[in-house]
C-alpha cells in the first residue's frame, strides 16, 4: 500500500487581536454608496443603459441573434407540433377544472403564448393552462357563480348566461392576477419566489393534486356534482359523490378506466425507453382521437347519456374589459394565483436553464407572465403559467427556443379556427381520465415525507401543515398556512440554535464540539462557546440561558451573591466581629436572598475600602455561601453570527458586563467586520467592555488566554495555598495589608 504524503502547513505570525491587527495592517478607506447614489444611478440614462434595458425587456432580441437555423429549426418544428397537440388536449381538460366551457381552454393555450414569445427569458417552458391555477380559478368562479342558486349580485351580470358570467369572473380574476405579476416585476421583487421553499411547493402541489383528483370524479362516474369552494369543500364534494355513487354512468366509468390504464402504461414505457424513442408516444392525443371517433360513431351522448364536450364554435370572441366589482370579490384569489403561477413557472424554467446553460431573469419572468395574463384575460382566457408535463414534451422533442412555443400556438389556432368541431363528440370522461393520469408526478411527492422526517423534521412539518391546510381550508388559505409554517420553521431554527462548547483537537488549531471527539485539549478554567446563528431580539434570551447552562452558573446571581457577601463582611468588620486572624465570632450570620438593593448588587465589586482581596472560590467566614466559579476565561465564537440587532446588543452588553464583574475574562473571535463597525457606531464599548477583547481567530484568543494563564496545575495549587483568606476572629485592632 502506497501512502500519499501528508500535506502540511506552517504559519509563524504574531497573535492578533482586532486592535493589534488594525495597527499592523491598515484598511483601505472605501467610500460606500449611499441610498442617494443608488437612486441617482437608477435615473441616469445613456445609450448603453437604453440598449441594455431594451434587450432586458425584449429577451427575444438576445436569442434570435444566436439562432442556428440548421441545427435548431427542425427540432423546434417537431417540438412545436407535438406540444401543440398536447396543449389542445390539456387546454380542454384543464378548462373543466376552471368550471368553464372547454373552448376557453383553447384560448388559454394561444393568446398568452404569443406575448411570452417576445417577453419571456426561458426558451423551453410551454405557457398555458396549469392544473393548480385552473383549480384556483374554478374555486373563485363557483363561489361567485355557483351551480345551484343565484350568482353574487355584480353589476355586469345582467342579461348574461351562467357560462358567460363564469367567463367574466375567470377573465377578470386572471386580469387582476396579471396586474399583480406585472407590478411585482416592475418593482423588481422577483426574489419573492425564494420565500416559497421546495418543501412548501411540494406540499402545496400534492394537496392541489388531491383536489384536482376529487374534482374529476364527477366526470369519471358521470355524476352531477355542483362545484364547491372554500374550507372543507373537498370533504363536501366527496360526500356528494359517494351519496350518488349508485347513479354512476357505467359507460363513462368504463371509458375512464380504459383511458387511464392505456395512458398510464404507455407513459411508463415512454419514461423507460426515452433514450431510444426519438419522440415520446403522444398517447393522450391518440386515445382522444380514437375515443372521439368511437363516440361519434356510436352516439355515446344519446345512447348511453355520456356527457360530451359539446358545441365548440369556430373562431375567437371579441376582447372584453374586466369587471371592477369582480376585482373586489377576487382580490384574495388573484394574489395567491399570481404567486403560485410565477413560482411554478420560474422553478420549471430554472431547471431547463441550468440544463441548457443560459440565464433567466426572475423579474422579467414576472413581467412576461403578467402581460401574458393581462393580454389573455382581455380575450377571455383564464390563468396561465406552465405545466411540467407539457414543458417536458416541448424540451424532449427537440425544442431549443420559444419558436417551438409559437408553433404550438399556431397548432392550437388551427384547431380553434378550423377543426375544433371534430372534438365535439369527445366524452368529458376522457378529459377527466387524462387529467387524473397526469397527476401521478404530483401525487407521488407524498413519498418525500418519510425522507423529510428522517433528515429534517421542521421541513417535514412545513410539508404536512401546507398539505393539510390546503386540503381542509382550500388552495388560497392553504398558501397562507404554508407560509406561516415556513416562517415558524425559520424562527424556530434561529431562535433555538444548536449552541455548543468547543475544544481543540490535540496538537492542532482546529476546534470542534467537545462531545464529538476523544483526543481533545481543553485548558482548565477556559470555555469556548459557539453561537451558530444571528443574534437578535428573539433569541438573545435563549443565547444567555444556554451560555449560563454551559458555564454551570448564572453570572448575575454570582455577582449579586458576592456583593451581598461583601456587604456582610464589611458589616462584620465594622462591628469588630471579623478579623484577619483569630477564633470564630459568637454567632454566624446567614445570607438572606432579599437583602440589599438590586441596583447596588448589580454593580462591579468594590474592594477599595477593604484591607484584602477575597478569593471567592475558598471557604468564607460566618457560613456565607457564594457559588464557586471555576471558569476564568470565556471565548465566544462569532464566526457564524451574521448580524446583531439593537435589542441583542443591549442583552449581549449586559451579559458581558456580568461576566467581567465576576472576574471572567471574555474574548470574542471571528466577528464579522461589519458587525464590529456596528458595535463601534452604537457606542458598545466603555470602561468595562473594551475592543481589545476581540480577536481574529479562535486560536489567537486561546493563545492569548494561555499566555496569561499557563497550564501548570502544580503552580496553580501552590498559589492557591499562599493566598490570604478570611476567617472569623475575636475583636482585634484592624490590620491592613
Amino acid at each position: 500500500v502506497i501512502r500519499r504524503p501528508e500535506k502540511r502547513y506552517l504559519v509563524n505570525r504574531p497573535v492578533y487581536s482586532e486592535d493589534s491587527f488594525a495597527e499592523d495592517y491598515k484598511k483601505i478607506d472605501r467610500k460606500h454608496r449611499t441610498t442617494l447614489d443608488h437612486v441617482k444611478a437608477q435615473f441616469t440614462c445613456d445609450t448603453q443603459r437604453v440598449k441594455k434595458t431594451v434587450c432586458s425587456l425584449l429577451p427575444i432580441i438576445g436569442w434570435l441573434r444566436i439562432y442556428n437555423i440548421k441545427k435548431w429549426l427542425l427540432g423546434d418544428i417537431v417540438s412545436g407540433i407535438s406540444t401543440g397537440l398536447v396543449a389542445v388536449l390539456q387546454g380542454l381538460a384543464y378548462c373543466l377544472l376552471a368550471s368553464l366551457p372547454p373552448r376557453y381552454g383553447l384560448f388559454t393555450a394561444f393568446f398568452p403564448v404569443i406575448i411570452y414569445f417576445f417577453l419571456g427569458t426561458s426558451r423551453h417552458i410551454s405557457v398555458g393552462a396549469f392544473p393548480v391555477l385552473s383549480l384556483m380559478v374554478g374555486a373563485a368562479v363557483t363561489r361567485l357563480v355557483p351551480d345551484d342558486g343565484p350568482p353574487v349580485n355584480i353589476t355586469g351580470f345582467e342579461g348574461l348566461t351562467q357560462d358567460q358570467q363564469r367567463v367574466m369572473v375567470a377573465a377578470s380574476a386572471t386580469f387582476l392576477m396579471g396586474i399583480f405579476q406585472l407590478a411585482m416585476g416592475l418593482l423588481q421583487v422577483g426574489f419573492i419566489v425564494t420565500y416559497l421553499s421546495d418543501t412548501l411547493i411540494s406540499g402545496y402541489t400534492t394537496a392541489a393534486a388531491v383536489h384536482i383528483l376529487v374534482s374529476q370524479l364527477k366526470f369519471v362516474f358521470g355524476l352531477t356534482v355542483p362545484g364547491l369552494s372554500g374550507p372543507l369543500s373537498l370533504i363536501y364534494t366527496l360526500e356528494k359523490v359517494f351519496v350518488q355513487i349508485d347513479k354512476t354512468n357505467i359507460a363513462s366509468l368504463v371509458i375512464s378506466i380504459i383511458v387511464m390504464v392505456v395512458v398510464f402504461i404507455v407513459k411508463e414505457l415512454n419514461e423507460r425507453f426515452k433514450a431510444k424513442l426519438p419522440v415520446p408516444i403522444p398517447i393522450e392525443v391518440i386515445m382522444t382521437i380514437i375515443i372521439c371517433g368511437i363516440s361519434y360513431a356510436f352516439q355515446f351522448d344519446q345512447k348511453y347519456q355520456v356527457e360530451i364536450v359539446g358545441d365548440i364554435p369556430p373562431g375567437y370572441e371579441p376582447p372584453m374589459a374586466p369587471n371592477m366589482e369582480v376585482f373586489q370579490q377576487t382580490v384574495g384569489d388573484a394574489f395567491p394565483m399570481a404567486i403560485v403561477g410565477f413560482a411554478v413557472a420560474f422553478s420549471v424554467a430554472k431547471v431547463y436553464a441550468i440544463k441548457h446553460e443560459y440565464h433567466i431573469d426572475g423579474n422579467q419572468e414576472l413581467i412576461a407572465l403578467g402581460l401574458s395574463n393581462i393580454f389573455g384575460a382581455s380575450f377571455k382566457c383564464f390563468a396561465a403559467s406552465t405545466a411540467l408535463s407539457r414543458t417536458a414534451v416541448q424540451e424532449s422533442t427537440g425544442g431549443k427556443t420559444q419558436i417551438a412555443g409559437l408553433l404550438s400556438a399556431i397548432i392550437v389556432m388551427i384547431v380553434t379556427l378550423s377543426i375544433g368541431f371534430l372534438l365535439e363528440p369527445l366524452p368529458k370522461a376522457v378529459l377527466g381520465a387524462v387529467v387524473i393520469v397526469n397527476l401521478k408526478g404530483m401525487l407521488m411527492q407524498v413519498r418525500d415525507v418519510p425522507y423529510l422526517w428522517r433528515k429534517d423534521p421542521p421541513d417535514c412539518m412545513v410539508w404536512i401543515l401546507t398539505f393539510v391546510g390546503c386540503l381542509l381550508l382550500g388552495m388560497d388559505f392553504g398558501v397562507a398556512v404554508g407560509l406561516g409554517a415556513e416562517l415558524l420553521s425559520v424562527v424556530f431554527r434561529t431562535q433555538f440554535p444548536r449552541c455548543s462548547v468547543l475544544a481543540s483537537i490535540s496538537g492542532t488549531d482546529i476546534y470542534r464540539d467537545r462531545k464529538d471527539y476523544l483526543n481533545i485539549f481543553e485548558p482548565e478554567g477556559v470555555k469556548v462557546f459557539r453561537i451558530p446563528s444571528p443574534i437578535y431580539f428573539a433569541n438573545i434570551d435563549f443565547f444567555r440561558n444556554k451560555l449560563n447552562e454551559y458555564l454551570g452558573f448564572n453570572p448575575l446571581r454570582v455577582l449579586r451573591k458576592r456583593n451581598k457577601a461583601l456587604q456582610k463582611i464589611r458589616k462584620l468588620l465594622s462591628k469588630g466581629e471579623l478579623q484577619i486572624k483569630g477564633v470564630s465570632c459568637s454567632m454566624p450570620i446567614e445570607e438572606s436572598e432579599d437583602e440589599g438593593n438590586l441596583e447596588d448588587l448589580d454593580q462591579p465589586i468594590d474592594f477599595k475600602d477593604l484591607p484584602i482581596q477575597i478569593n471567592w472560590n475558598r471557604e468564607l467566614p460566618a457560613n456565607i455561601i457564594v457559588p464557586k466559579v471555576d471558569v476564568h476565561s470565556l471565548i465566544l465564537d462569532f464566526a457564524a453570527v451574521s448580524f446583531i440587532d439593537i435589542s441583542a446588543l443591549k442583552g449581549l452588553k449586559t451579559t458581558l458586563k456580568e461576566l467581567i464583574r465576576i472576574e471572567v475574562e471574555v474574548y470574542i473571535v471571528a466577528c464579522d467586520m461589519y458587525i464590529l463597525e456596528k458595535l463601534h457606531s452604537c457606542k458598545f464599548f466603555d470602561s468595562e467592555i473594551k475592543s481589545s477583547m476581540f480577536f481574529l481567530t479562535l486560536h489567537d484568543a486561546m493563545l492569548s488566554v494561555l499566555e496569561k494563564d499557563p497550564v501548570d496545575l502544580e503552580h496553580q495549587q501552590r498559589s492557591e495555598k499562599q493566598q490570604p483568606s478570611l476567617s472569623p476572629q475575636v475583636p482585634q485592632p484592624e490590620t491592613k495589608f
